[in-house]
């Protein structure tokens, strides 16, 4: 399974950006701005869930054997703890368990300023590539 080019992913819709990939670490970064809002010019819960589970997803993959294994989202829950109008969000992810078929990652969004905006618990799936 080759891995589709960013821009044409969810990721990219929303203007995702990985700027940090270490094996127990993983940051990017996501703009507040029409496409990431819900209808009131809030953030979207939903657009901080996909911030949260692509930094989950792309950390498992990072850690996972490329060549005969894939990453997907099992399970994500979030608490919204702000809101944000604009700006950038950033998101860190580091993993509570790094399994043979499971990785499970914390992942905190915060705002420019290192505000709580977001905190989610991600289960990545590694799956076997047929």
């Amino acid at each position: 399974m080759k891995m589709k080019p960013v821009e044409q992913t969810i990721a990219g819709v929303l203007g995702i950006e990985f700027t940090e990939m270490e094996e127990n670490r993983v940051v990017a970064t996501m703009p507040v701005h029409a496409a990431t809002h819900q209808p009131f010019g809030q953030l979207h819960g939903g657009a901080s869930v996909v911030l949260a589970e692509s930094v989950a997803s792309v950390g498992t993959w990072n850690l996972i054997d490329q060549e005969t294994e894939y990453a997907v989202g099992l399970e994500i829950n979030a608490n919204h703890i702000r809101g944000k109008q604009d700006g950038l969000v950033t998101a860190i992810g580091t993993p509570l368990h790094k399994g043979r078929t499971t990785m499970v990652w914390d992942i905190k969004i915060v705002d420019e300023q290192e505000r709580l905006i977001c905190v989610s618990r991600c289960t990545v799936a590694i799956v076997k590539k047929k």
